[in-house]
């Protein structure tokens, strides 16, 4: 039991080798700076356009980040799927979407494992110094039914997307570490 248990932690620890703690001014895909006055962990994204933060580990908190997303770019990378079953919808950024139309692409994110996502707040907001809205959801994840909540916000300048969404379990670690994500939101600017 105990060579199961060491064998365990050590694979454990192997993963979390490429983690990088992250703090002060931050490029995300060399067009937005962010800062930060909180130390963040970031992860390997495996291919994804979003960069990946957390403070207590991806199950518990997670900031995503998008920075210069183009018309016809995706804002989730699908895992190919040869099973035979039907694809997920991808949500994809297209030039001269709505407001709502660019929140249903995070809704469609957020959804594309099966979890249930309910959108309960929009409003006009800026973002990275651009006009652009915030919006509010809950999100029951598939799995483990853990109440999520979660808090985006999304811009487009010269036909790009820009965005952030933070998630946290509802009753302890969202309230707590919603103004760190809230701090490091506000300090975006977009670069070029």
């Amino acid at each position: 039991m105990k060579k199961i248990i060491s064998l365990l932690l050590i694979a454990a620890l192997a993963g979390c080798a490429s983690v990088v703690k992250v703090e002060g001014e931050q490029t995300v895909n060399q067009r937005m700076k962010v800062q930060l006055t909180d130390a963040w962990n970031k992860l390997p994204t495996n291919a994804q356009p979003y960069e990946l933060w957390t403070q207590e580990g991806v199950m518990l908190d997670q900031l995503r980040l998008w920075a210069g997303v183009k018309p016809g770019q995706s804002l989730l990378a699908m895992p190919s799927s040869s099973s035979g079953q039907k694809a997920p919808r991808v949500p994809t950024y297209t030039a001269g979407m709505t407001p709502d139309q660019l929140v249903t692409l995070f809704e469609i994110m957020y959804s594309v494992d099966g979890s249930l996502v309910t959108m309960e707040k929009v409003e006009p907001a800026l973002f990275a110094g651009e006009k652009g809205v915030q919006f509010e959801f809950a999100v029951t994840r598939k799995g483990d039914d853990v109440q999520m909540r979660g808090v985006g916000w999304v811009a487009v300048r010269n036909n790009e997307l820009f965005a952030a969404s933070f998630v946290a379990p509802r009753m302890a670690f969202f309230p707590r570490l919603r103004p760190l994500a809230e701090r490091v939101v506000q300090s975006a600017r977009i670069q070029g």
